[in-house]
């Protein structure tokens, strides 16, 4: 067999591959679409819980007796007066209510429960689905399955869902994060497979590095954290004013009665928050750094403010300025939070802004 030939057979290979993948692709948003419906029926058939509101009002109650003076009751144990003084609750670290957290989208339900269930393995099998699409991609080209736009947006959907599914396993009440997950996965899947697909190519010779693997392996890894803890933030904030409005005496609406009741109590959806991105803040700082170096082996120069090199650092400096914010007494609770947000932010601009509307020396940029 001839070169011509063996070379004509590889590339026939290769771009078998790649429509094995882009099948895969679109068969991972047929099964999330799935999912998303599970998870749909899990919130709307699991039972409104009123653990949340009755513990918001006792809140209440606890603070308004704090400010008159705590009664003292007197109770007999064998002939010996013991005095006892009522429990107060007080504002938590995180500048919410000490109250309990919610039941989950099942509310405690036997139905609710096996919808979530059916979610959780739908979740699982797109998974694995859009997995198998990742690999088939970049089998086809040989290298690793991020070197435009598209192929980042798949690999980082997968990577997202992978994050979830690993909490699950480490902490049992995170099935909160399903729905909004699978919906967000699938506008990104959605944008992928239309606005930003990109036929199956090689990158440019600068790019042909292990720096690349490493790069922006953990780039991708670090977005998928911050996206979790940019819904735990965002989630924070909604439950937090229904808390306080509880507390005060008002009335929420019903759908802040049949969804936020259930999600965990603000404070611990503040902590889980602060946890995952100060957890994976070093690792961006690692992402920066290594993407210095290969800079300067590629173009001959560690840092030449390049748009996406200006925009990971102000990334950096608006996460640094929220986990400051955490240590910092007078900055936690909702203003933490926006900032929070607003890192997130920073870095959606620096993964669509950037390379979609600026012009720089990235092999993706000006898709």
């Amino acid at each position: 067999m001839t070169l011509a030939a063996v070379t004509e057979l590889a590339a026939a290979t290769n771009e078998h591959l790649a429509n094995i993948s882009n099948t895969l692709i679109y068969s991972a948003m047929a099964v999330y679409t799935l999912a998303f419906f599970a998870y749909i029926a899990e919130w709307i058939l699991g039972s409104r819980s009123k653990v949340g509101r009755t513990a918001a009002a006792l809140t209440a109650g606890a603070e308004a007796r704090a400010r008159t003076g705590p009664a003292v009751t007197v109770q007999k144990a064998g002939g010996t007066a013991v005095l006892e003084r009522p429990r107060v609750v007080v504002r938590s670290a995180a500048g919410a209510r000490d109250v309990p957290d919610g039941p989950g989208a099942h509310g405690g339900t036997e139905k609710g429960d096996l919808y979530g269930r059916i979610a959780i393995s739908l979740t699982v099998l797109a998974f694995l689905i859009e997995f198998g699409g990742v690999l088939a991609r970049a089998l086809s080209v040989g290298r690793a399955p991020w070197g435009n736009m598209y192929e980042f947006s798949i690999t980082f959907s997968t990577v997202a869902v992978g994050v979830y599914l690993v909490l699950l396993l480490l902490k049992k009440n995170i099935r909160w994060l399903g729905l909004p997950l699978v919906t967000t996965v699938l506008l990104d899947l959605g944008l992928a497979v239309t606005v930003l697909y990109t036929a199956s190519d090689q990158l440019v010779p600068a790019l042909h590095s292990y720096w690349l693997y490493i790069h922006v392996s953990t780039a991708i890894f670090c977005g998928a954290v911050f996206y979790v803890g940019a819904v735990a933030t965002l989630l924070y904030l909604f439950k937090d004013s229904y808390e306080n409005k509880l507390a005060s005496g008002g009335t929420p609406g019903r759908f802040a009665n049949s969804v936020l009741d259930r999600l965990p109590a603000a404070a611990s959806l503040d902590k889980f928050s602060y946890r995952v991105n100060a957890a994976v803040f070093p690792l961006w700082t690692f992402t920066i750094i290594a993407g210095a170096i290969w800079a300067g082996d590629a173009w001959g120069r560690y840092w030449g403010w390049d748009p996406k090199e200006t925009w990971s650092f102000i990334t950096w400096v608006a996460y640094a300025c929220y986990l400051h914010a955490r240590a910092t007494a007078g900055w936690k609770g909702r203003k933490a939070a926006y900032l929070a947000l607003i890192a997130f932010a920073c870095w959606l601009f620096n993964y669509y802004g950037v390379n979609i509307f600026v012009s720089g020396k990235h092999s993706y940029a000006g898709v």
